[in-house]
């Protein structure tokens, strides 16, 4: 299948955001919290989906949760504990970049947690999924897919960009030579958390324009009907003529170069 199109992609893309919007507008309207795990392989495309998602919507109520290396403290806690505060809150929409599932995935694979605790942490991720679930939370779990030859065009690229150079880490370099061992340890984690009450949900990222449109279509897809009425907005009339912004005292704007 040929790459889409920008334009193509531009135009499937915005009617989408329209109702990511009405979206947002019905958790507000709702109380409603929802949240969205995405996880993949390096370079996959989660963090282009998150920006697609949330780009047109108020980063006070729909924000990313990408956590970094756990600090020595945390290393001490629950496996799930440093997580659990970036759940969301009523009106809210989280989407995490990687999730809990770094423990199925990258620890497992680079040996980062010992056995123990992987098959612990197999074993609670259904308990603690259900908790959230029950509570009231809607939780999406997104798999986005891509062939290692994709996978590779995409270090590449990252790695002739100086301004994507950033998205290239060293476990990012180390684990391409892991690829059939992702694969292997992906296959567990969703044997052990495909479940009923938070099931996967594998999306093609090969071409990132249309995984993109399919991840947002789906998403929105599990939703109830989000038609909540928005009330009108009008700007009344300005009191007198618009005024320039005028500034004074020693400071001043900077120079205008361009």
């Amino acid at each position: 299948m040929k790459p889409m199109k920008k334009k193509d992609y531009e135009a499937a893309l915005e009617p989408l955001q329209l109702e990511l919007n009405n979206l947002a507008h019905w958790l507000a309207h709702t109380g409603t919290r929802l949240m969205v795990l995405l996880e993949g392989r390096d370079a996959a495309g989660k963090g282009g989906v998150i920006a697609t998602i949330s780009e047109r919507l108020n980063p006070r109520q729909v924000r990313a949760a990408a956590l970094p290396k756990p600090t020595e403290r945390e290393l001490t806690q629950w496996y799930f504990q440093r997580y659990v505060a970036h759940l969301p809150a009523a009106g809210e929409m989280v989407l995490f970049d990687r999730s809990w599932y770094n423990r199925a995935g990258v620890e497992k694979v680079m040996g980062y947690c010992t056995e123990t605790q992987y098959a612990l942490f197999l074993k609670q991720v259904p308990v603690f999924e259900k908790m959230l679930v029950d509570d009231g939370i809607l939780l999406f779990k997104y798999w986005l897919a891509v062939d290692q030859a994709y996978q590779e065009e995409r270090f590449a690229e990252r790695a002739a960009d100086p301004l994507k150079r950033w998205k290239l880490s060293p476990i990012d370099l180390e684990s391409r030579k892991h690829y059939a061992a992702y694969g292997r340890a992906r296959d567990a984690m969703f044997e052990a958390t495909h479940s009923k009450h938070a099931p996967w949900h594998v999306v093609d990222f090969d071409d990132q324009r249309r995984g993109r449109l399919n991840l947002i279509r789906h998403l929105l897809d599990q939703v109830p009907d989000l038609a909540v009425p928005v009330q009108a907005l009008e700007l009344p009339p300005l009191p007198g003529k618009p005024q320039k912004e005028h500034f004074a005292g020693a400071v001043k704007p900077i120079r205008d170069r361009y």
